[in-house]
């Protein structure tokens, strides 16, 4: 049974995120920081003076800041199907390699809160014997999470029917 992808030298074919997850993130992240920065002005324009009020534009720093490192982050995220397991990968200055055989899998589950649905996106959840190895892969288009999750599903009863 021939199973995974695999890309040119027998090496994984890594996938990544679609760019609906970046989106969301970044306009959750421009809200806050909005938010952030009006409250502050105000606060401090009120009670301290007029020229205290531009300290609210910390926030608006923290916002440009934050929309490059969600962007980093963003790109990071890969996963890839091989025969005997999933790869995901992440992180950008402290990288992350999860590997997680098929046969060790005992729950995989489609999740979607309500901003996700809104972008048309979901979360893939793998749940193994061991808590710590749990494994998430987030911001798929949800006819992608479930393809995945049923393709998991079937590697990993086909595989732990060998146990």
């Amino acid at each position: 049974m021939d199973t995974g992808t695999e890309g040119r030298a027998g090496l994984p074919e890594w996938v990544g995120l679609p760019g609906g997850l970046l989106t969301l993130r970044r306009l959750v992240l421009a809200l806050w920081m909005s938010l952030f920065a009006v409250v502050t002005a105000v606060v401090l324009g009120l009670t301290a003076g007029p020229g205290w009020a531009a300290l609210g534009g910390v926030w608006l720093a923290v916002l440009a800041w934050g929309w490059v490192m969600l962007g980093r982050n963003w790109r990071s995220w890969r996963y890839a199907e091989r025969a005997d397991d999933l790869l995901i990968s992440r992180g950008v200055m402290w990288r992350e390699q999860t590997v997680v055989p098929y046969g060790r899998m005992q729950l995989v589950e489609v999740t979607s809160g309500p901003l996700e649905r809104r972008f048309g996106l979901a979360s893939v959840q793998l749940h193994t014997a061991a808590a710590a190895t749990d494994a998430r892969i987030p911001g798929l288009a949800p006819e992608e999470a479930e393809r995945l999750r049923d393709r998991l599903t079937e590697l990993g009863e086909a595989r732990s029917a060998g146990l």
